[in-house]
């Protein structure tokens, strides 16, 4: 099994050294032996910063990736780990996908006013949320 540094790991995984060392320190990579003071991971370590990453570009919080990794019973396989949170992560994800999307509905309008003070826009507000 091939040994390497936490900056080779690192590299591959395509993170910050720091974000290794916050995953070990919370429990989402195991701690790893040390050698000359230097943290040596086995390769398979590559995997879970890989799936951490994913599950972070997926909207993922790191407590949720730790329940995703080892909050299940052991006989849940992960792809139903995945799914049943997937599903909530999805419902949220639309919430405030609808809350994103109706703030920038009123920064739209907002670009198009022209009232000389925020009163006199208050005044003219439509009930479309559109002024003016």
């Amino acid at each position: 099994m091939e040994i390497i540094t936490i900056g080779e790991l690192a590299s591959k995984a395509e993170v910050n050294p720091s974000a290794i060392r916050y995953y070990e320190s919370i429990g989402l990579i195991p701690k790893v032996e040390r050698i000359n003071g230097q943290r040596r991971y086995s390769l398979d370590v590559l995997d879970r910063l890989k799936f951490i990453k994913t599950a972070q570009l997926a909207g993922f919080h790191m407590q949720e990736i730790a329940v995703l990794l080892e909050g299940f019973n052991i006989e849940v396989p992960p792809s139903e780990r995945w799914q049943e949170m997937a599903q909530k992560k999805t419902a949220e994800l639309v919430e405030k996908k609808l809350q994103i999307d109706a703030m920038l509905q009123i920064l739209d309008n907002g670009l198009k006013c022209n009232c000389l003070t925020w009163s006199e826009c208050f005044v003219k507000v439509k009930s479309d949320g559109t002024c003016c």
